[in-house]
């Protein structure tokens, strides 16, 4: 079965804590960008307007669909792609770290809302209730939010899985102390590794595009977002970013859509199937 393959602009971005203008700048020239390099779809980072755990959470967080999603659906209807973008969410009496999903006539096709937020947060963002994908011209998708992807949080892209996704985007926002260096990468285990997992079973492709930029402001004051976006599929990485605090730049990911995924409880009787022969083996050996 011929698989369709699309060009995903990772758009590793400098996001600075509360400067939602500048930031929102610099997602517009990214989204130009990517299309102007062919890129389909663009991923852009985690809560990209006003910085993941800023405290303008609290005051600036805006409606979605509202002012800065608004720019986003512009840029991706001008420039004729898919955009997916994480935001800061205002909806009654909360905030949420919110992803759309942006269609190329400007729409937002899925809106979720982060689910495993980290206790640390939670003093900004209430917890998502509720997963979708969404049919796409390569496939079906599904959108999460960096730490949806930890180890202990796998059941999320799970049941993505179950839905039907081929294709997980995953806005991000991967912090390190300020004296990690590249020699040190301490990504692998915690991202190659559940991305992988996901990929290799259900044989699906995972993307994640994260932030850049030394953090002010919150519980993450002194830290740094390093880049280093990755993308995922069933044979391994297809692309990752560079690992640095001033590495924003576009990632171009040529992903292969894989074609004819199980769903419901035919997955279960697949992983069933692989963990009876992987017991074989083991016995054999």
């Amino acid at each position: 079965m011929e698989m369709p393959m699309i060009k995903i602009g990772m758009g590793q971005l400098l996001v600075e804590g509360g400067e939602p203008e500048r930031n929102l700048q610099r997602a517009t020239a990214m989204i130009q960008k990517a299309a102007q390099n062919g890129c389909q779809v663009v991923l852009l980072p985690e809560c990209l307007d006003l910085a993941w755990t800023h405290p303008s959470a609290h005051e600036e967080a805006c409606p979605v669909p509202g002012p800065y999603s608004d720019i986003l659906s512009h840029e991706a209807e001008k420039n004729a792609v898919y955009v997916c973008a994480g935001l800061t969410e205002k909806a009654k009496d909360k905030v949420y770290n919110t992803a759309v999903l942006i269609d190329p006539k400007g729409e937002i096709v899925l809106k979720y809302r982060k689910i495993n937020v980290l206790e640390v947060g939670q003093e900004f963002y209430a917890i998502g209730n509720a997963l979708s994908v969404v049919e796409t011209p390569w496939g079906v998708t599904g959108v999460n939010i960096c730490s949806d992807n930890y180890k202990d949080g796998l059941a999320i892209g799970h049941t993505l899985a179950r839905m039907g996704a081929q294709l997980i985007l995953s806005p991000s926002s991967w912090t390190v102390s300020y004296a990690s260096t590249e020699e040190e990468d301490p990504y692998g285990e915690k991202w190659i590794e559940p991305y992988s997992v996901l990929a290799r079973l259900f044989g699906l492709v995972v993307v994640g595009t994260t932030s850049v930029g030394v953090i002010v402001g919150g519980p993450y004051e002194g830290m740094k977002m390093v880049g280093c976006s990755l993308a995922v599929g069933p044979q391994g990485i297809i692309a990752r970013g560079r690992y640095n605090e001033f590495a924003g730049e576009l990632v171009i990911a040529e992903v292969e859509i894989p074609q004819g995924q199980k769903k419901g409880t035919a997955i279960g009787d697949m992983i069933a199937k692989q963990n009876q022969f992987k017991l074989n083996k083991r016995i054999s050996s």
